[in-house]
């Protein structure tokens, strides 16, 4: 077999449907964010970021950066393994211990992203439960699919944030049987809520487990920035919450937290927490930094519910119409892969303004879209700018300001 061959045939098929991703050569500038410098291989030249899921900008903050210099100057660079070798740090316990606080559980666990968090979790979770069967939204992330599927398990999907589809779905089983119901807080494509309390009230019903994947909620939502879980005062009934440490964190890394008794479970049986090396004692002094930054501060919470509805407002005020949800993620839907992508190369190229395409598999054909996240670091000028520029590009290309299905 030509296997080159075959990777090209692969690849020409992702070209001719417009949908091959390109990477961007960005140099995010410490102090100076949303600018970064773009390279292109002609030149450098410096543009404004409006697709960043560093919602709060923390990832700039200056106590962030002096706790993770310290923890380098006082644990080096790496963990030294993995947590059950020598990679357990007292900083990891730390965290752990702060995040099941602040979700009101008893224990948490980290991983190394928030997908290694899902995929690990879901896989063995459902790999043990006997005879179980999950029910998951059909929007849910990659992750959780894939999670599910690694398993094996039996499952059912239900219409986006449909209670009245869960439920025909759950009423199939007898409530004897093992169920788990997995679903997002806050969908990052079209920046929808979940109906938490509702879901809480048919996994009672069902005697079904709950497990939530608060990723794009984390840092903005809730009186303590915990998230739609703690805003929904649901912390009690969700088994399992999952979350990330790469979006308003600010950084990388992931975890879960649950019961004692779950917990330790996963931790005893999860290979992919088994076999990999522990995040970097810098990386969780970054994170617990982070975190009780805006744990305590909500002036970067406010800053960016100002900027959020100012880019809505002008967005709107210039024609534009896109789903509105409440949340902070704006989906401006172009509707054609190719077309996606010219929209956001002349942004570029044209007006110094990066924002990443967003095609199929991310979407579903048809809704490809331009993704923009308003942060708190986005001045009134940039926002000007930034809606000027979308008036031209959509009109250069004789794209309909109208609103269009998400």
């Amino acid at each position: 077999m030509d296997y080159d061959q075959f990777f090209t045939s692969a690849l020409r098929r992702v070209h001719d449907e417009g949908r091959y991703r390109y990477f961007a050569d960005l140099e995010r500038q410490a102090g100076k964010y949303p600018q970064a410098i773009y390279r292109d291989g002609k030149g450098a030249k410096p543009v404004n970021v409006w697709c960043s899921n560093d919602y709060l900008s923390m990832g700039q903050h200056p106590a962030v950066h002096h706790a993770m210099h310290e923890a380098i100057d006082s644990y080096g660079a790496g963990a030294g393994g993995t947590r059950n070798i020598s990679g357990t740090n007292h900083l990891h316990i730390q965290l752990e211990e702060k995040l099941a606080a602040l979700h009101k559980k008893e224990k948490a666990l980290l991983f190394t992203s928030g997908y290694v968090a899902n995929e690990a979790t879901l896989s063995t979770l459902l790999t043990f439960l006997p005879d179980c069967v999950v029910f998951s939204d059909e929007c849910n992330h990659a992750s959780i699919i894939h999670g599910i599927r690694y398993s094996g398990a039996e499952k059912r999907i239900f219409k986006h944030n449909d209670v009245a589809d869960l439920e025909a779905h759950l009423a199939d089983y007898p409530k004897s049987r093992p169920k788990v119901i997995v679903f997002e807080s806050l969908y990052s494509m079209d920046g929808d809520f979940a109906p938490i309390s509702a879901i809480c009230d048919l996994a009672e019903k069902y005697g079904a487990m709950t497990y939530v994947d608060e990723v794009h909620a984390i840092g903005i939502y809730g009186h303590k920035g915990m998230g739609c879980v703690e805003k929904a005062g649901e912390e009690s009934r969700i088994d399992i919450l999952q979350s990330n440490f790469g979006k308003a964190v600010g950084i990388i890394g992931g975890y879960i937290t649950a019961s004692n008794a779950l917990i330790d479970f996963v931790r005893s049986y999860a290979p992919p927490f088994i076999f990999t090396t522990a995040l970097p004692p810098a990386v969780v002094a970054g994170c617990m930094a982070s975190i009780a930054h805006f744990n305590t501060y909500k002036a970067a919470r406010n800053t960016l519910w100002e900027v959020v509805k100012l880019t809505k407002h002008q967005l709107r005020q210039a024609g534009f119409e896109f789903f509105d949800a409440g949340s902070h993620i704006i989906p401006l839907i172009v509707g054609e892969a190719r077309l996606c992508k010219q929209v956001t190369d002349r942004l570029l190229s044209v007006h110094d303004i990066y924002v990443q395409p967003i095609n199929y598999p991310t979407v579903p054909k048809g809704t490809e879209r331009l993704r923009v996240t308003p942060m708190p670091c986005h001045t009134p000028e940039m926002v000007k700018e930034f809606t000027l520029a979308c008036t031209e590009v959509w009109d250069y290309f004789g794209l309909k300001r109208k609103k269009q299905t998400a």
